[in-house]
């Protein structure tokens, strides 16, 4: 039987690294960022909907979607936001479970769901364990800061747009803490995987 184990973390605090990580040990990804990028390419009935919603200015002239500007309207904007998951998250969960079904299929022992909004969109529910990515909020806001370029009144908007990673980290069953070196962050990792291939 397939265990399914959510991985998710705050914004910037190195999810894609635990990710990444998990993967070069052979644990099949489902990256809820991949898929909705391809739910979003272009000609998608998901791209006429978000067009319809809010303007064809987020859409390039290339016809692919312009996420920065996007990201601008809704970040900004609560009832934006809502409106922006009540027209993909359905979509993204119908491709997720699609994708998770097929590694079920080919009788993987364990399949890890890396999404950012697991616990907001309750995609906790149907994992046998949720790891949980943390760093303290200012290597947070500083890295977010500086992989994204945004000032300081952005990148603390992005951070408050998500559930605390405090709450996050508190309804977790492991916790990977990565304020330390990389060489840290791979021990735990790690130590995940071993938990993971010992409880097959």
């Amino acid at each position: 039987m397939t265990k399914i184990i959510g991985l998710t973390g705050g914004i910037a605090s190195g999810k894609s690294t635990v990710s990444n990580l998990l993967r070069q040990a052979g644990i099949p990804i489902v990256d809820a960022d991949q898929v909705t990028r391809q739910v979003q390419r272009p000609g998608s009935s998901a791209l006429d909907k978000l067009a319809a919603a809010f303007g064809n200015q987020v859409i390039q002239p290339d016809g692919s979607l312009d996420r920065a500007q996007l990201g601008r309207r809704v970040f900004a904007d609560t009832a934006a936001r809502q409106e922006l998951n009540q027209i993909m998250q359905p979509l993204i969960r119908d491709a997720i479970w699609q994708a998770v079904e097929t590694f079920k299929k080919q009788g993987v022992p364990n399949v890890i769901l890396d999404v950012p909004l697991l616990y907001e969109q309750h995609y906790d529910e149907d994992c046998d364990l949720v790891v949980v990515v943390t760093v303290s909020p200012e290597p947070e806001l500083r890295r977010l800061m500086a992989r994204n370029h945004y000032s300081v009144a952005e990148a603390r908007a992005r951070i408050a747009a998500q559930m605390p990673l405090k709450e996050k980290a508190a309804r977790a069953d492991v916790v990977i803490n990565n304020d330390g070196s990389p060489a840290q962050t791979r021990q735990q990792v790690a130590q995940l995987v071993e938990h993971l291939q010992s409880t097959r």
